[in-house]
């Protein structure tokens, strides 16, 4: 089977691991979600490109252009993350 390529998807996926508020999103969202005391900036790069590939269920960020079901997983994380910035950013909070 050919490597697939990644396209627009998996370049943004690539930039959103980068983004040091996506991860404090990552952390808050972990803590909330197990109950757990995790410090902000926990998530690392690493941590934040096996949480996409997790929740979506591929093996490579390539696989976000090229998998429908992978793509609309992907949507509903940038929704989540989205909701949870304007959130943060309306109490004046959020930012690293």
């Amino acid at each position: 089977m050919p490597e697939l390529k990644g396209g627009f998807r998996a370049r943004n996926a690539a930039m959103l691991c980068q983004d040091e508020t996506f991860r404090l999103y990552l952390d808050r969202r972990r803590a909330a979600k197990f109950q757990l005391d995790i410090p902000d900036g926990t998530h690392t790069v690493d941590d934040a490109r096996d949480f996409i590939l997790q929740a979506c269920g591929i093996q490579s960020r390539a696989e976000l252009d090229h998998n429908q079901d992978a793509a609309i997983t992907y949507r509903q994380i940038m929704y989540h993350y989205r909701r949870w910035q304007h959130r943060q950013s309306r109490r004046g909070l959020g930012s690293p």
